[in-house]
């Protein structure tokens, strides 16, 4: 039997939508399953209830190198031996996916966003198909319009000393909730310490334009590829709506009514300012569709 763990970067402002996470997991995952959490060191008090057998919470602090300091009330961090560019909050979110992601002892990872919830229970199994560790990837899901999905894939390579991306389409690798092999991680940060000649953490976070799942996705398609050959995809593990406008009831409801049969998890987004009762009546929709009870 393959082992599955799961990693969340949260926040303050994303407790209550964490909450949620956590209980789903608790509850569609096996007993041996361990919900990692890491938040900043400042939010630690709002997480620590979640902690026991099945949770683990890290800061955020504790996965980053010490030349790494948190500029206050900014939402900068800054390399103290190279303090330009200063790294953003949101990509020092994705350092911690990946640090963490490579710190975990099991066969997989579901990474999963503090927002997203599972609808359907789910195993390590869930990853396979035909014997190998799925992908997300959407063909052809960029377009010439998204030009920072476009700059993604190019850094990505850039990092990863490959050739320029062709034209445009080019796959999509993003998702809320995704698959990932800590071993696979482990290489990736092995392949820029090469291609880079720095610590993995210096080169991604140097970078005022990046993403994890770009990177993650091209060095699998890419790298691995060569030796592994391109992975199987599955893009339908999580129902999300395609943008972030609010939602009321009726359209909460329409949007639960569409879950699909491989879906594992439901997206409404924290940043979508739709009413959490609203949320509510969407999951408990999603969990009935999904023959469990909510």
């Amino acid at each position: 039997m393959r082992t599955l763990s799961v990693v969340t970067p949260s926040y303050g402002p994303d407790a209550g939508q964490f909450a949620d996470l956590h209980r789903s997991v608790l509850e569609c995952t096996p007993d041996d399953t361990v919900h990692h959490v890491v938040v900043p060191a400042g939010d630690l008090g709002l997480f620590r209830a979640y902690e026991g057998p099945r949770c683990r919470v890290r800061t955020v602090e504790s996965l980053l190198p010490g030349r790494y300091v948190k500029v206050p009330r900014k939402g900068l961090w800054v390399n103290v031996l190279r303090p330009w560019p200063p790294v953003r909050g949101w990509v020092m979110q994705q350092i911690v996916k990946l640090a963490a992601t490579a710190a975990m002892d099991t066969d997989v990872v579901l990474v999963a966003d503090s927002d997203v919830v599972l609808v359907r229970p789910v195993t390590a199994e869930r990853a396979l198909i035909d014997g190998r560790v799925l992908l997300h990837r959407l063909e052809n899901g960029v377009h010439p319009l998204m030009t920072r999905h476009v700059l993604w894939h190019r850094v990505a390579r850039e990092l990863l000393r490959l050739p320029p991306p062709p034209e445009p389409p080019l796959p999509d690798y993003m998702s809320p909730l995704t698959f990932w092999r800590p071993v696979v991680v482990r290489a990736l940060q092995d392949r820029l310490r090469e291609t880079t000649g720095r610590h993995w953490i210096d080169a991604f976070g140097s970078r005022l334009h990046v993403s994890e799942f770009m990177l993650y996705g091209v060095f699998v398609d890419e790298v691995l590829s060569a030796t592994e050959g391109r992975p199987p995809s599955d893009t339908s593990i999580c129902h999300k709506n395609p943008d972030e406008s609010p939602m009321d009831l009726a359209t909460a409801l329409d949007f639960a009514g569409r879950l699909g049969p491989g879906a594992i998890g439901m997206l409404i987004s924290s940043k979508s300012g739709t009413p959490d009762d609203v949320r509510q009546a969407a999951i408990r929709r999603c969990t009935e569709i999904a023959g469990r009870t909510p």
